[in-house]
Formats: structure tokens, sequence, C-alpha cells
């Protein structure tokens, strides 16, 4: 069995198919341009998000709740040095006045 290809659009490519939909309706496009109805509503949605196409097609658009996800994994990243930091300082601390 071989292994399909998935196809990789533009960002341009993209966002004239959007553009096309909202004249022609996404079933009409989506058969003129032969692609997936599903595929185009997908492009639709991202597009009314505002999120916005990635230029290299590899990565999907970020959110903003996933911008804030890494945000927030990188404070608790940070917290958590300072926290161990404090734990070996007041270890240290700790044997010196005895």
């Amino acid at each position: 069995m071989e292994r399909q290809v998935r196809a990789q659009y533009t960002a341009d490519y993209k966002t004239q198919a959007v553009s096309l939909a909202e004249t022609l309706g996404a079933t009409k496009a989506a058969r003129k341009l032969g692609i997936s109805v599903k595929t185009l509503d997908n492009w639709i949605r991202i597009s009314r998000d505002g999120a916005g196409f990635i230029k290299d097609g590899k990565h999907r658009p970020v959110r903003d709740l996933e911008a804030e996800n890494a945000r927030l994994r990188a404070e608790n990243q940070q917290l958590r040095m300072e926290r161990d930091f404090i734990k070996k300082a007041a270890a240290y601390f700790a044997k010196e006045s005895k």
C-alpha cells in the first residue's frame, strides 16, 4: 500500500480560495479548485478568526490561547528554577548554622 502525500498549499492560494468561496459559495469553490469542502471550510474559519495563514504552510496558525499557554509554560519553568535555587540556598545556610 502506497503512502499518500498531503498536498501543501501556499498562504496566497488559501487566501484566494477563501475569497472565491465568499463569492461562489464554499461547495462550488471547492469543486472548482479540486479540494475538499472540509479543507476549504477550515481555511474560511481560520480566515474569519483573524489568525491568518503561515507563509511556509508547514505550521498551523498560533491562536491566542496557544500563545498564552506557551507563555505560562515558560513562566512555570522559570518559577520552578527559582524555587529549586531557594531550596538549595536554604539547605546550604541550614548546614552552615549547625
